[in-house]
């Protein structure tokens, strides 16, 4: 069973993408895209879940390799308490409620959080290009998913968060393996 962000945006990505799948995607598996705001969850072992473009946003990637489920957040802020209204219709948007979500269904899929697997990517501060950088939105979503994640009593095994670049990440559900791409360069996490 999969589940799938309802957005339409899901389905679609950025012009120019997709880069070259890393190897080792799994023939006859789907692409599952997650965009801004949302989240997939699949336990179909060749299945890739991919997230495009990851600049102040931070992607949580989690995969639990008892029962091969692997699940994939894409948020965009740290805390919901901005705008209330938006995180009752759309709570992957937010750290606080998005990841508690994620980990809720990635345990209705079989995942035991203290067998999984949780690597981050993202955090950028691609503000700095636009002067902005008073703002500090990517170390702030980079602190708010480590400070979560601890208060769920996960730990988290890797990251790539920071610097001032985007960043596209694939999961691959056979075995975990999480790629990040940015700049043209492709690293394993």
């Amino acid at each position: 069973m999969t589940e799938r962000p309802s957005s339409p945006a899901a389905d679609r990505a950025p012009t120019g993408w997709p880069p070259a799948a890393p190897a080792g995607a799994q023939a006859g598996g789907r692409r599952l895209v997650v965009g801004i705001g949302e989240f997939a969850v699949s336990d179909r072992g060749e299945d890739m879940i991919i997230t495009h473009a990851l600049g102040s946003c931070v992607a949580v990637c989690v995969w639990d390799p008892g029962v091969k489920v692997g699940g994939l957040l894409h948020y965009l802020l740290p805390e919901s308490r901005i705008n209330p209204e938006r995180a009752a219709q759309q709570p992957a948007v937010f750290a606080d409620v998005g990841i508690p979500l994620l980990f809720k269904t990635l345990a209705a899929h079989g995942v035991d959080k203290r067998r999984a697997l949780v690597k981050l990517a993202g955090g950028a501060e691609i503000a700095l290009l636009q002067g902005s950088s008073a703002l500090n939105v990517g170390r702030r979503n980079a602190l708010a998913a480590k400070e979560i994640l601890w208060r769920l009593g996960i730990l988290v095994k890797a990251e790539a968060l920071g610097g001032n670049a985007a960043r596209t990440v694939w999961l691959q559900l056979a075995d975990g393996a999480l790629t990040v791409s940015s700049g043209g360069m492709k690293s394993s996490l």
